[in-house]
């Protein structure tokens, strides 16, 4: 039960980096606006979110992971309400925003009670398959719920969903407590993190050359900071201990979320499909990472993380070049989406177990951080190529052997004891 309440917290926070998009040219025609202010609509969410998620995993680390999560969920529920009222492009704006700091909230809890309910490494292997396999109906339900609740009551209700599923997940942990940690926030560590990251999806999302002078300049401001903090953003350790698992997960935003932008203009502008139509041709790329999930789970108690990463890896690359030069596109859409239902769960429960003790949330932060940027750099790199899909295997297949070179002897597998 507590599984559950902990995957239907997720399931809002990636609900909503896309049940919006469809929904716009109804909110065009209610509320007006620029074009600008609509992709802020849809933006002001993901910029948020990605800003905060260092931020989220501290708080949680060091106020408790079942407090810090309450607090999100609670605030994304209610944030939902007034958005499904806002009286205007601006409000909407602002607080969709604010909803991209509560998701980071959820996500930073979430992941330090993953840590915590399933302490032993083939159990919490487990729950991450069965929280991923839960979590990632969300990647396939949200183009398609929300051309649904738009065609029958218009952009608000996309709003309305949310608020019920908060109070179940709420209800299903409600007896769950945390210690708090010892960890102390530097705030002007976390500041500078939440600008830097800001900054960087904001000049990665509109190419705005001035938001990447500042986000460099955010950067260099944040590793002076950090050099002499007594509390940093990055515990000592978790880097030199997860940069494999976070190249990875970079990688694998990059090629997903670009192939899913270049694949939506092949289908709504190049084969004229209306966006109901559109969504349900991404089915077999995005079903299998709602189902998939439960069998990584077991291979990753049984066998560690490394094996089903490389193979995810592998079977993504492979799916990405097929799509690129096979005329019949499904199976190899199938191939990717498989690739990433055995990648995605196996980099999460990896990327924990080889953290430092007690930076579980700070981990989960760190790797979502690094996928949404990835993810936002495939949008804007493979948007703009001849070839996308055939660079997004060739480097994908890339990664895949440096991951395999750099853990053949520091990833021992997970024993089912």
């Amino acid at each position: 039960m507590r599984l559950w309440g902990l995957s239907l917290a997720y399931f809002l926070v990636l609900l909503d980096t896309t049940v919006l998009t469809i929904a716009l040219p109804d909110l065009r025609a209610t509320l007006g606006g620029t074009l600008a202010g609509q992709q802020w609509a849809v933006n002001a969410y993901t910029v948020a979110f990605a800003a905060s998620l260092l931020t989220g995993g501290a708080v949680a680390d060091r106020f408790g992971a079942a407090r810090v999560f309450r607090v999100g969920v609670a605030a994304f529920g209610v944030l939902s309400l007034l958005g499904a009222a806002a009286p205007g492009l601006g409000a909407l704006v602002a607080l969709r925003a604010l909803l991209g700091v509560a998701g980071a909230l959820c996500l930073g809890g979430s992941l330090g009670l993953l840590a915590e309910l399933f302490p032993a490494p083939a159990e919490r292997a487990r729950a991450t398959g069965l929280w991923a396999a839960i979590t990632g109906t969300a990647l396939a339900a949200g183009p398609l719920l929300g051309g649904l609740l738009v065609g029958l009551y218009g952009w608000r209700a996309v709003f309305l969903v949310n608020p019920p599923i908060a109070l179940l997940s709420l209800l299903a942990l409600r007896r769950v407590r945390s210690p708090r940690g010892t960890r102390r926030i530097d705030g002007a560590v976390q500041a500078l993190a939440c600008v830097f990251l800001g900054l960087l999806a904001e000049a990665l999302t509109d190419s705005s050359a001035l938001a990447g002078i500042l986000a460099a300049l955010a950067l260099a401001a944040l590793v002076a900071v950090e050099r002499r903090s007594a509390s940093p953003a990055l515990p000592g350790g978790l880097l030199a201990a997860t940069w494999p698992e976070l190249a990875a997960g970079a990688m694998a935003g990059f090629a997903f979320s670009g192939a899913l932008f270049v694949l939506t203009l092949l289908f709504q502008d190049g084969r004229h499909l209306a966006p109901l139509a559109a969504g349900l041709s991404f089915l077999p790329l995005t079903l299998p990472m709602a189902v998939n999930p439960v069998l990584t789970g077991r291979l990753v108690a049984r066998y560690g993380a490394r094996t089903p990463i490389l193979g995810g890896l592998a079977l993504l690359a492979a799916g990405l070049a097929g799509v690129a030069v096979a005329p019949t596109a499904w199976p190899w859409l199938a191939a990717t989406g498989f690739g990433l239902s055995f990648c995605l769960p196996a980099l999460m429960a990896g990327m924990i177990a080889a953290a430092p003790p007690g930076t579980a949330g700070t981990a989960g932060g760190v790797l979502n951080a690094v996928r949404q940027t990835g993810a936002t750099l495939g949008v804007a790199v493979l948007g703009g190529l001849p070839h996308p899909l055939a660079t997004a295997a060739a480097l994908t297949a890339a990664t895949c052997a440096c991951y395999a070179a750099t853990t053949r002897s520091c990833r021992a597998p997970v024993t089912t004891g």
